[in-house]
């Protein structure tokens, strides 16, 4: 049987000789829904900063389905995730197979949607703590991208990481043992919060957006706003005082001078009620620098759920599987 980098490898290398007599892959589109969106960040991230050869898009995949971009075509890949097939992400398959794209269904379930794709590429859901975090939705995606970027122009860097997918599974191990009293802590002094802010820049941007729509919104109902900490500067800082519930993600890579910005200023004018939580602390630095950028999302978006939102669970006594509206009304 395959290892994941080995399928993802075949996958891609498939979909490029497949269309070597059409003029090859020239674009990718990374498309899902909610925390499906929010997971294909680190592919698309990676993908800006190091591809020169293949042009990369996120969409999540209601606004694929209705404002189409107009570049999808036969040189384009679509990359699409479903944890078990949301109807919205199986119509975004369908609609990119209709304009000639190859397809890629990245899921847990089977489904209507690794029915229409191409190629299917299984996934572990973060969620389970069984789960090897070195294959979730987000690092298979990612993976996706460094294999396509290493096989249509070459990735210097793209031994170190492949190796480092399997760090990502022991670093998440030892940061659970690290971060729960941690969490414990924090949920305590925010659970009568109405408002959590969360707070990224570059790298971890994705996993800050996923841990408010998802992990603070969807499963606590608790309200939540995402700030991109470089934007903080030009607007949400108003909102600041000793009584804002601020969580801020600090991340290893080029952009961290960004967050260093960040604690300078919320650490001065803030109160107890600000969090820090850094990618050093966690264990990123066991990853070579000349990767680990790409590697925050993969392990704080589990951390933020299995950790964080748990304990804010046990502490607002709010079971994290009770929803309002999903699964219960049609939408």
């Amino acid at each position: 049987m395959m290892t994941t980098q080995e399928q993802v490898k075949d996958v891609v290398s498939q979909v490029l000789a497949d269309k070597a007599d059409k003029g090859g892959i020239k674009r990718v589109v990374w498309i899902g829904a909610g925390g499906s969106n929010g997971g294909n960040y680190p592919a698309q991230y990676f993908m800006e900063h190091e591809a020169t050869q293949v042009v990369s898009s996120s969409y999540t995949s209601n606004e694929f389905v209705h404002a189409t971009p107009a570049y999808v075509n036969e040189n384009t890949l679509a990359v699409v995730v479903s944890m078990r097939g949301t109807k919205e992400t199986i119509v975004a398959a369908q609609v990119a197979k209709d304009h000639g794209a190859s397809t890629i269904a990245i899921y847990v379930d089977e489904s209507a949607l690794t029915e229409v794709c191409d190629y299917k590429i299984q996934y572990d859901s973060l969620a389970v703590d069984e789960s090897c975090m070195g294959r979730t939705n987000s690092a298979v995606v990612t993976m996706i991208a460094m294999e396509l970027m290493q096989q249509t122009e070459g990735y210097a860097e793209y031994e170190t990481a492949m190796a480092a997918f399997d760090l990502v599974d022991p670093i998440y191990r030892k940061a659970v043992e690290y971060t729960r009293p941690l969490a414990a802590k924090w949920a305590e002094q925010n659970a009568d919060k109405p408002c959590i802010n969360v707070m990224a820049q570059g790298p971890l941007f994705g996993a800050a957006y996923v841990f408010s729509i998802c992990n603070v919104q969807e499963m606590l109902q608790i309200d939540s706003c995402t700030i991109n900490t470089c934007d903080f500067f030009h607007g949400p800082f108003e909102i600041l005082d000793k009584r804002t519930s601020l969580f801020q993600l600090i991340s290893v890579g080029r952009s961290r001078c960004n967050d260093e910005r960040g604690i300078r200023f919320v650490n001065q004018y803030g109160g107890e009620r600000v969090y820090q939580l850094d990618a050093k602390e966690l264990g990123l630095n066991d990853i070579k620098d000349s990767v680990s950028e790409y590697f925050n999302h993969l392990i704080f978006a589990p951390i933020l759920n299995n950790v964080y939102m748990r304990a804010l669970s046990a502490v607002t006594h709010k079971d994290y599987m009770t929803r309002r509206y999903m699964w219960k009304l049609e939408y």
